[in-house]
């Protein structure tokens, strides 16, 4: 690999956060900047010039960005979705894209059956409760004022059975849980996957773990919703738009649903507002996209980042998605 290769990673702090090693891709230029953040493509630009290698994870990069950086070869995207690059455009200008792949399956599964558990146990309506007194209060030794369930028994629906389904599968099962798959629209039929309309009224527990795309975009709307038993938990650790969230909300205002928890949102940050964000939904979990971001998933895309690059520059790329 050459010795003279200058790369820029856009949006650094977006991976590391002080606590990664980035000897590996250091070692793999002979000039790595770091940028926080990097916003506006005059900026974006400016520090891309020279650069034969950029690394974003979530900057936008696109047709203009791409002809005003002749000296670009290869993009690395710091994650698996590469939404934020304009593919068609890299292609034109002769650019390849790598993504990383598979970093985050145990970070996002433990998340998964955190947030399932958390919802079967009531954990934040007792956290409140005891931040309220109540407990303090109670006339016996134990509060019990929110039933509790057990996952043993109990029927988990999973839509999307990847890698990161099938892990969700094998902790659930360790649960006791009986694990149904469903099938997602726009794929073919298969005998071991249930048309939705047929998983959603005798599942316990729903979780997603599928693309988004066109034909998953409102996956889970109002219909959906009340196809679904009212002790159902919904759970979603993949994409914002996989749930009409303004259907969930009132979904969970009318009691017509066990409780829900979600990693993701449609717009994030949700900067500009989300219905899931009002203060008066009960049974709800929101937590911010953050299943992915254990420090060892994070070192794993910093791992992949290495491989993909040594790896393009040694004419033996990997991992290329354009």
């Amino acid at each position: 690999m050459s010795n003279s290769l200058r790369a820029v990673f856009l949006d650094h702090s977006s991976l590391d956060l002080g606590d990664l090693d980035l000897s590996s891709l250091n070692a793999c230029f002979s000039d790595l900047q770091l940028y926080p953040h990097s916003s506006g493509e005059a900026q974006i630009i400016e520090r891309l010039q020279g650069a034969q290698v950029a690394i974003s994870n979530k900057v936008p990069l696109n047709a203009a960005i791409f002809a005003a950086c002749p000296e670009l070869e290869l993009v690395l995207v710091a994650a698996t979705g590469t939404n934020p690059i304009d593919l068609a455009a890299a292609r034109a200008h002769g650019i390849n894209v790598c993504n990383c792949q598979g970093y985050g399956t145990p970070s996002v599964a433990q998340h998964t059956l955190m947030l399932l558990l958390a919802l079967a146990t009531r954990l934040p309506d007792y956290q409140k409760d005891i931040r309220a007194g109540l407990w303090q209060q109670a006339q016996q030794f134990c509060l019990l004022d929110h039933p509790i369930i057990e996952l043993h028994g109990k029927t988990l629906g999973l839509l999307g059975n990847g890698e990161l389904g099938s892990a969700v599968a094998r902790l659930a099962e360790a649960f006791g849980m009986r694990v149904v798959l469903g099938q997602l629209p726009g794929r073919p039929p298969r005998a071991d996957r249930l048309p939705l309309d047929e998983l959603l009224p005798q599942v316990d527990a729903l979780s997603l773990h599928c693309p988004l795309n066109s034909d998953t975009l409102n996956l889970i709307g109002a219909r959906e919703l009340d196809l679904m038993k009212p002790s159902a938990l919904l759970i979603n650790t993949a994409r914002g738009g996989l749930i009409n969230e303004q259907a969930l909300a009132d979904a969970l205002r009318a009691g017509k649903l066990g409780g829900a928890a979600t990693d993701v949102l449609t717009h994030e940050p949700p900067k500009d507002g989300n219905p899931l964000l009002a203060a008066d939904i009960p049974r709800l979990i929101i937590t911010p996209h953050s299943a992915w971001g254990s420090r060892e998933a994070r070192q794993r895309i910093v791992g992949q980042l290495q491989e993909n690059a040594s790896a393009f520059f040694s004419n033996a790329a990997v991992r290329v998605v354009n």
